[in-house]
């Protein structure tokens, strides 16, 4: 009877490590780096989704009409101002987020 409970409690116990094996070799994946973080660098759309309106006339800007002034592009609604900017464009800044510091 002795030796039937001594098998009894090695069974058990085979049957634990066996349990606590594959229990603990599931949980040892290799863990995945996480993806670098993607650089966001500033264009010319996201100049267009900072001025929204025509620093001239205060009208929604036209993305195919702009100048590039001190390294920045800067939108108008119409041929028009984009040539009135260009003549005094220190007296339109003030009113251009991309020039706001």
């Amino acid at each position: 009877m002795r030796d039937k409970r001594i098998q009894t409690v090695i069974s058990f116990a085979m049957a634990a490590l066996l349990i606590t094996g594959i229990a603990t070799m599931s949980g040892c994946k290799k863990k995945t780096e996480p993806a670098a973080p993607i650089e966001i660098k500033k264009d010319a759309a996201a100049a267009v989704t900072e001025q929204t309106t025509c620093p001239v006339m205060g009208g929604a800007i036209n993305t195919n009409i702009f100048t590039e002034y001190k390294g920045k592009k800067v939108y108008f609604c119409c041929a028009e101002c984009k040539g009135k900017f260009e003549a005094e464009p220190e007296k339109y800044i003030s009113k251009l987020p991309q020039f706001q510091n």
